[in-house]
């Protein structure tokens, strides 16, 4: 029984091959257009898409070449060539700028490059690359139903781009470079307000506050004691149920007993 099913499989697997290459060397351009939107269909993009690329030569100037470049960039996007598939899909618009998919291209063009974003800790130019398309894209189609998900993405590629900033910064800390740490964390704040680090950042630019204060020269002491109190005002209003409210409690309260030996 087993026998009979391989080699029923393996006579299957002849007759396609055998189909495919017929379908290859056709000359009839909606033979070969109809096949190749079958491979497309039943998932077969390795089939479907060198009968695509061979027909936007031969259907070129007719009313399928629209579908053509469409289905082509979709095979390139399946098949995980993202690169490619972004720039077919943009090519689609310049090609076809009023096409019936010049919506959706424009949506997947970006988006495409929002899959080439790499890791946090690697070269952020398609991360930043991504952001600007998919705004881009919110900008010409403000009513879109692809406006959600545009937006959830930048958030998650400004929160990768904080997060690159950010580790960058906890290395002054970690290396004692308290100054260098506070100047570096403000500066994430700033450039990305809205990150899902800020409870962890401020903790941080308190401890580095607190660090820098008790290791400076005595003229430099106190002016720098107030500034970590500043910091800790700062912490406890915006994050009183932080996970690090005690440790921050801890630092103000040594803060205060050293200014107040200062002062005696």
């Amino acid at each position: 029984m087993i026998k009979k099913i391989v080699l029923f499989s393996l006579l299957i697997s002849l007759f396609s091959c055998g189909e495919y290459q017929k379908v290859l060397k056709s000359s009839d351009a909606n033979y070969k257009y109809e096949m190749a939107v079958k491979y497309y269909e039943n998932g077969d993009f390795n089939r479907a898409m060198p009968l695509f690329r061979e027909l936007t030569t031969m259907l070129r100037a007719t009313k399928k070449s629209e579908e053509v470049i469409y289905y082509l960039a979709y095979c390139h996007y399946n098949n995980g060539d993202f690169i490619t598939s972004s720039y077919l899909f943009k090519n689609y618009i310049k090609t076809f700028p009023n096409g019936s998919h010049v919506e959706e291209c424009s949506y997947m063009g970006a988006y495409c490059v929002y899959l080439e974003s790499p890791s946090y800790s690697l070269d952020a130019t398609y991360t930043k690359k991504a952001i600007d398309e998919l705004q881009q894209f919110i900008n010409m189609y403000p009513i879109s139903d692809n406006k959600p998900k545009c937006e959830e993405l930048i958030s998650e590629l400004h929160n990768k781009l904080a997060l690159k900033s950010f580790e960058n910064a906890k290395q002054y800390y970690t290396t004692q470079y308290y100054k260098s740490a506070i100047i570096a964390l403000n500066n994430v704040l700033i450039d990305y307000p809205g990150n899902k680090y800020r409870e962890e950042i401020h903790f941080l630019i308190l401890k580095s506050s607190y660090e820098l204060a008790i290791k400076s020269i005595s003229t430099k002491v106190e002016e720098r004691l107030n500034n970590t109190l500043d910091a800790f005002l700062v912490f406890n209003d915006n994050y009183p149920e932080s996970k690090y409210i005690k440790q921050a409690e801890k630092i103000n309260q040594q803060t205060t007993e050293s200014i107040n030996k200062l002062k005696k």
